[in-house]
């Protein structure tokens, strides 16, 4: 079960178009920045939700393409990714986690990339 929208990404095809989009989160919408590199910022909301911008240069997430990726946040990340990869849906790579958070993106049925993200159970 889907719990709330908790990620949002985004790529720029310039550096201008970089440089406008991060004031916009900044300047105009008030995020906070937590991580900030030559070609990439990451903002995050009041609610705990994040914003990933991503410019010219940066080629970890150039399989995001030109549309935005939203990171779903589900109940129990496991048996969703599951569930999903039982029916078919096509994953990109293999599950990312650190500590008790897992995420992995996804093509969708319209050809876009998105993303699920949870908590798992920790090694025992």
């Amino acid at each position: 079960m889907i719990q709330r929208l908790g990620f949002l990404g985004v790529r720029t095809p310039s550096q201008a178009a970089f440089e406008a989009t991060v004031a916009l989160y900044r300047d105009l919408l008030g995020a906070e920045a937590f991580v900030e590199e030559p070609a990439a910022v990451w903002f995050r909301a009041s609610d705990g939700s994040q914003v990933h911008v991503y410019g010219p240069g940066e080629d970890d997430h150039a399989f995001f393409g030109a549309a935005p990726v939203v990171g779903l946040v589900v109940d129990d990340f496991d048996a969703t990714r599951s569930a999903m990869a039982a029916a078919g849906i096509a994953f990109i790579g293999e599950p990312q986690r650190a500590g008790d958070a897992a995420w992995n993106h996804y093509v969708g049925p319209d050809g876009n990339v998105y993303e699920i993200m949870g908590r798992v159970a920790g090694d025992a």
